[in-house]
């Protein structure tokens, strides 16, 4: 791939590969209808804004040529360009989606500190500072400043301001929740980052090597504005990811690739446990006493952003009393932006036109309430609207997790048995976990910028393998739904002093299902065995994200590992399967199994094989709608 092509997919929120398969192309909209439209209807201006310590922030405003009325201005706070930069040049479309674009809204996008043709110095996800004096500045300082301008200085708005934004801009609108300015009324951070030892680049501990050329986005920093970019991806010249990062293991040969000036690089080498650099930077643990309204986003097959959004709702709904929903339906990272008729991640069709239906019913819907309407109002939107990812429907509840649901816990057994009771006899599983010939977390050969497909993948062929261990129930004789986050209550041991866990709960379809369409021409949906939920657990981090501790080698230990929340039915007729192994490659980097302090330092001869064993009271809890 080309610099130039994979900054157009960060810009659009569609990182990933074009060989993800058929439906994870890139959509490239009908230019010259679209840009027509836009030319038409909006006026587009640069500016330049200055903030309270003096740095000036690039920022350009599209604003309805109508000018009859007053509009509501929606802001975009981005690290990925404010693109295409000139007054004359165009977005082929603006705003959230295209209802609120054509319905007319002043659509405003900012390059935020740092970043692209903004000055200032760059920080990821830059901590927020609490009751800030003089000119002392974050994110929030950032954006009170961008809106008391816009309101001052824009004409034909009518004082209201929304902000949305997917993945690191939805990090960035929930930044402007923090000592929110006045004007703000309503907010949608959507697939939101809320802690990056949680999401994207750490999950649980455990190194997402599988975004390794990632960083160079975030990594470099830039000395002045630039309408250019500045940094490139590294080539690692295959089409093999998988032995790619199996020859360069351990993680000291991928040294080559990045020097010490991709910051970002450095910090996440450095900075191997939950300390005061990640602490400091999480910015769910500051929603307390939020005002203006909220709108939670995210997709249930977001390999990116699950945690961000579900604990980003849970704590504003626990420390606010503003209006606050949850919207999560059948996505991967950003779908629901997109306007693609067929909603289909990997091989599954969840069904047609779902993102049209969120972005017309639901997103405009929120933000012409608040912006537009009687914000005292009922919105006529749920609390929660989630969709069902295995019966395939929407549903509407009061609460997240719904309050008629019921802990319900399954034990995995010898002889690849799912039940609701444990043998008193003592027995356990076992299996031999070799990190130089690790379990990859898809079959596919292919090289992708950031994994997604795989989040609804056929696992026949992990189950097939001998280091990975199967639990599954009987057929069963009523439909199960999971509406809620799942506890993965392991008891292990292993021979080494270091494991990585990864827990799997899958679907397992009727051998009658027939094809559609979107499968994969190797594979056959009959007895498919559909990825429902995955989770890792770098097992040092077992008891403490801050001090992590080695395990006793063939002693009887606890792990415990929280799944994110699912909303999906087991069908009658389908079976639920559990799969536990210890590695998940390169998803997540291998772990050695002999125990280091720091992942990024390992030597060749630290990785050895080791066998582990899963006891039989060992369960797994589901949160079970009644």
């Amino acid at each position: 791939m080309t610099k130039n092509f994979l900054l157009i997919i960060l810009i659009v929120f569609t990182i990933t590969s074009c060989k993800d398969d058929k439906h994870q192309a890139i959509e490239t909209p009908k230019t010259a209808e679209v840009n027509t439209y836009v030319k038409d209807n909006y006026t587009k201006k640069e500016v330049m804004i200055e903030m309270r310590d003096g740095i000036k922030l690039h920022t350009t405003i599209y604003s309805p040529k109508d000018t009859s009325k007053a509009y509501p201005m929606l802001l975009k706070r981005t690290p990925y360009s404010c693109r295409p930069y000139g007054e004359n040049e165009y977005l082929n479309k603006v705003g959230p989606n295209k209802y609120l674009m054509e319905e007319g809204n002043i659509m405003v996008y900012q390059d935020v500190r740092g970043r692209w043709n903004s000055e200032g110095v760059y920080d990821n996800m830059r901590a927020y500072i609490p009751n800030k004096t003089g000119q002392q500045t974050d994110e929030a300082s950032d954006t009170y400043d961008t809106i008391e301008w816009l309101i001052s200085n824009v004409e034909n708005n009518n004082g209201k301001v929304g902000t949305y934004g997917i993945s690191y801009p939805g990090f960035y609108t929930t930044y402007s929740l923090l000592d929110a300015h006045p004007a703000l009324k309503a907010a949608s951070p959507q697939a939101c980052i809320g802690d990056f030892f949680f999401d994207d680049f750490y999950h649980n501990g455990a190194y997402l090597l599988s975004y390794w050329r990632a960083t160079s986005v975030f990594g470099y920093m830039k000395d002045t504005p630039t309408t250019e970019s500045w940094y490139t991806f590294p080539d690692i010249g295959t089409e093999d990811q998988y032995q790619f990062f199996l020859d360069h293991m351990p993680l000291s040969k991928l040294d080559k690739f990045y020097g010490e000036d991709n910051v970002f690089m450095e910090q996440l080498k450095t900075h191997v446990t939950y300390d005061e650099f990640w602490q400091s930077r999480d910015i769910i643990q500051h929603l307390k006493d939020i005002k203006p309204a909220t709108m939670i986003v995210g997709g249930q097959f977001d390999a990116e952003d699950l945690y961000g959004p579900y604990n980003t709702y849970q704590s504003i709904e626990k420390n606010s009393d503003n209006y606050n929903t949850l919207v999560f339906g059948p996505w991967s990272h950003g779908d629901w932006a997109r306007t693609r008729t067929r909603q289909v991640i990997g091989n599954i069709h969840f069904g047609d036109s779902i993102s049209d239906y969120f972005q017309k019913n639901i997103e405009t819907k929120f933000f012409n309430h608040f912006l537009k309407g009687n914000a005292n109002g009922e919105t006529g939107l749920a609390e929660a609207h989630m969709f069902d990812t295995g019966a395939k429907v929407w549903q509407s509840f009061d609460s997240w997790p719904p309050t008629n649901t019921a802990k319900e816990s399954y034990y995995m057994q010898p002889y690849e048995r799912l039940t609701k009771r444990a043998d008193r006899k003592i027995a356990t599983s076992d299996f031999i976990s070799d990190p130089k010939k690790p379990v990859p977390y898809s079959e596919d050969i292919k090289v992708v910028f950031t994994p997604r497909k795989f989040m609804t993948d056929d696992q026949r062929f992990a189950a097939r393998r001998p280091d990975v261990l199967t639990f599954e129930t009987e057929v069963l004789e009523n439909d199960v739904t999971l509406a809620g986050d799942i506890l993965a209550k392991l008891n292990v041991s292993t021979t080494g002093t270091a494991a990585d866990w990864i827990v799997k709960v899958i679907d397992v379809f009727p051998a009658d299902t027939k094809n559609t369409e979107d499968v994969q021409d190797h594979l056959k949906l009959s007895n498919y065995y559909m990825l429902v939920r995955s989770e890792t657990l770098r097992g040092r981090f077992r008891n403490s994200m801050t001090n992590p501790e080695p395990f006793v080698p063939n002693q009887k230990t606890a792990v415990n590992l929280k799944l994110q929340d699912v909303f999906h039915t087991f069908k009658k007729g389908h079976k639920i399967q559990v799969q536990v192994q210890s590695t998940f490659f390169p998803y997540i980097d291998a772990n050695p199994q002999t125990y280091v302090n720091n992942i990024f330092e390992a030597k060749e001869s630290d990785f050895k094989a080791q066998t582990h064993k899963v006891y039989n009271d060992s369960s797994i809890e589901f949160t079970v709608l009644k």
